[in-house]
């Protein structure tokens, strides 16, 4: 090839130097090289000789060289031959040896059969290859090519050597507002990244709230990244399903929303959970035809038009907690460094996940704990009053039996009895007695809760799920987890929350209010209820399927008045239970108080039984406990039939005669002691405890006087 070179001199022409004059006016105006390139052909066409141009630039780091061709002819861009390799080129010649080429077709060596191939296709016969080089380093070549013989002079290689000189200069000014143009992008892209980790570290470290950290970064996330979606994916208890925990796409048209649930198995975000490793995807139309199981992610590709993907693993002390998912409308954005710096990210938001799990389940167990105190603190407060089932009746033996046989056993009981028979002792009673007495008995009466509020108390709810909703509230099934809940008056539940609670005792799952988040319970149910609950199916006040699902077991509490005999012993329960409580000595009971006692119907039960022995024992001043007949309130029995009202009737007249005989005498032996006076600090006013117009008046109405006497 050193033949064909010709070194050459002479004057240039003056149209030539005026070329050369807006050569360098064009230089000073353009600076992208493609569009300087293009100038620059077309103004030396004019006084050059060519059919086609090229430059090419050698690339340092690959030892490879970047070709730009033009077909003048057509002004189409030409595609060089990559098979042509750099030594078969003119350009490698003049690039090393740093001196102009002219090569004629006839005259290149026929072992570059390859590159004589390409020019006879393109009907080149003569070419001219001159070097780019600045003062500081070599850049390239550029070529000229024509389909006539000899075309090249040496006048137009002096000429063309100036030019090349000018145009190294361009081309090496260009690259280097390139180079620094991609370095200050990267250097913005790095100090982007930097302040995002950092970012994210103090986020770290102020909140303990994934959603907070969430919504401060994944802005800075779809920034930094060039991506359209960002967001959280998080087990489900069962961990068959992934939920949307979170979401950042401000430009969704609906496809996916928080709360979604989506397969581990079959999805992107599920394989990036299952193998702990990033999924990256940069041609997502094409994948999620393939990974079509995934219907939720499926629709979000097809509706909102991504086109790339990386799904990264949260990953704490080796298990996978979570994933973020980050996805774009264009093709390839996540480069290999990309994904790099991203598993970072990922590790970042990982601490951050197990810190608000870690937190969530301290707040919950401390929470849950607080709760358990306040029932425990509540069940002490309002104890019935006594801490056993009292009788030996055959109806009480025979409840006693059903709940020795049913308390092992995990199965719902529902309690029947009329008010005031001591369903909850009986509640308590199974709960004490089964494998989960050491967990909460947690108890709540259906009735005396609001319509409103019923399902807050039984399931909780989350912060803002409604007005005054201004902390998260456990619920009473979630307090008694592992131990037993008690549902009093269950028939007062309204049907719109039946279904939840037919939930509840099927699948063992509920969610709190304002939360979608599933939650599981172990806890025991254990309902009581004085109403007729078939008679409320029937009437469809009340579901059937639920109905069934707590009559597994049903108890028949009896009312006191089908347990005459235990009367006596409860008389005596209450008796000392109430004067140990008020600091008095009551040693005795009259017989005719205990008959009168025990022939009574009680329409209110135990609750009734248990006031009166308390009112006694108020006003009881001596050992002997007094019942004040005028303080009883009588219900009227709770049977509409004839018979019972005139039981009752009977009843209640016989035990106003037995109080009103047993008060004459202890006011008698309260006067005789006190030798007839009644006021004084010696008088029978004072030893009863009573005012001295209160006594007079109480003589009076009992016919007491010292000569009835």
């Amino acid at each position: 090839m050193s033949n064909d070179l010709e070194i050459l001199a002479g004057p240039l022409p003056e149209t030539r130097y005026e070329t050369l004059i807006r050569v360098s006016q064009e230089i000073g105006v353009h600076r992208d090289p493609k569009e300087l390139f293009a100038v620059l052909a077309n103004e030396l066409h004019r006084v050059v000789p060519f059919d086609y141009i090229g430059v090419s630039i050698r690339d340092r780091d690959t030892d490879t060289f970047h070709d730009h061709f033009i077909d003048m002819e057509s002004g189409s861009v030409l595609v060089p031959d990559e098979n042509v390799m750099p030594y078969e080129r003119f350009v490698s010649w003049v690039y090393e040896h740093q001196e102009p080429l002219l090569t004629s077709t006839e005259d290149i060596n026929p072992r570059y059969e390859r590159l004589n191939a390409i020019l006879r296709k393109l009907q080149i016969r003569s070419t001219c290859t001159l070097p780019l080089t600045t003062a500081h380093r070599k850049l390239g070549a550029i070529s000229f090519g024509s389909r006539q013989l000899d075309t090249y002079s040496l006048e137009g290689v002096r000429f063309l050597s100036l030019v090349a000189g000018g145009i190294a200069l361009a081309f090496d000014n260009a690259m280097n507002l390139t180079a620094l143009g991609r370095a200050s992008e990267q250097l913005q892209s790095n100090n982007d990244r930097l302040r995002l980790l950092l970012n994210l570290n103090n986020r770290v470290a102020l909140h303990l709230d994934l959603r907070q950290v969430f919504q401060a970064i994944s802005s800075e996330l779809r920034r930094v990244f060039k991506c359209d979606f960002v967001g959280v994916a998080l087990p489900e208890s069962s961990g068959k399903q992934l939920r949307q925990h979170m979401v950042d796409f401000p430009e969704s048209k609906g496809a996916l929303k928080e709360g979604a649930l989506f397969p581990v198995e079959g999805s992107f975000s599920g394989l990036a959970f299952r193998s702990a490793r990033p999924v990256v995807l940069n041609n997502l139309s094409e994948a999620s035809s393939v990974w079509h199981s995934d219907q939720t992610f499926y629709k979000m590709v097809t509706d909102e038009g991504f086109r790339s993907g990386c799904f990264l693993p949260l990953i704490s002390a080796d298990r996978a907690l979570g994933v973020l998912q980050l996805t774009s409308r264009d093709e390839r954005s996540f480069a290999e460094q990309d994904v790099e710096f991203l598993d970072q990210v990922a590790n970042q938001i990982a601490i951050t996940l197990k810190n608000a799990l870690e937190y969530e389940q301290v707040t919950q167990t401390k929470e849950r704990l607080v709760e358990q105190k306040h029932y425990l603190e509540d069940e002490i407060r309002t104890e019935m009053n006594f801490a056993q089932i009292i009788g030996n009746s055959a109806s009480l033996r025979r409840v006693l039996k059903q709940v020795e046989t049913v308390a092992p056993t995990d199965s719902t009981v529902l309690i029947y009895g009329e008010t005031g028979t001591g369903k909850e002792l009986i509640a308590r009673g199974i709960h004490d007695l089964s494998p989960r007495r050491a967990k909460p008995f947690v108890k709540l009466n259906c009735a005396a809760i609001p319509t409103g509020l019923l399902e807050s108390e039984l399931f909780g709810h989350e912060k803002g799920a409604f007005t005054g909703a201004i902390a998260q509230r456990i619920g009473r099934f979630e307090v008694a987890n592992g131990g037993t809940i008690f549902l009093d008056e269950i028939g007062e539940v309204p049907l719109e929350l039946q279904p939840k609670l037919l939930r509840v005792l099927q699948e063992r799952e509920f969610e709190r209010l304002g939360s979608s988040r599933t939650l599981r319970t172990d806890a025991r149910l254990i309902a009581a209820t004085n109403r007729d609950l078939e008679g409320m199916v029937a009437e469809q006040k009340f579901r059937s399927d639920l109905f069934f699902r707590l009559d597994v077991f049903p108890v028949h509490v009896p009312a006191l008045r089908e347990r005459q005999g235990d009367i006596p012993l409860l008389v005596r329960h209450f008796t000392q239970q109430c004067s140990r409580r008020m600091n008095k000595v009551i040693e005795t009971i009259p017989a005719e108080a205990m008959d009168a006692l025990c022939r009574y119907h009680w329409p209110g039960n135990i609750r009734e039984l248990q006031n009166v022995i308390e009112r006694a024992v108020i006003i009881s001043t001596g050992p002997a406990l007094s019942v004040d007949v005028a303080d009883l309130k009588f219900s009227k029995a709770s049977q509409p039939e004839e018979r019972a009202a005139a039981l009752n009737s009977k009843t209640n007249g016989a035990l106003r005669d037995v109080l009103k005989e047993t008060e004459r005498q202890h006011i008698l032996q309260a006067l005789a002691q006190c030798d007839w006076i009644v006021a004084g600090p010696n008088g029978a006013a004072e030893r009863l405890g009573m005012k001295r117009s209160t006594l007079r008046l109480r003589m009076q109405k009992l016919g007491i006087s010292r000569r009835s006497a």
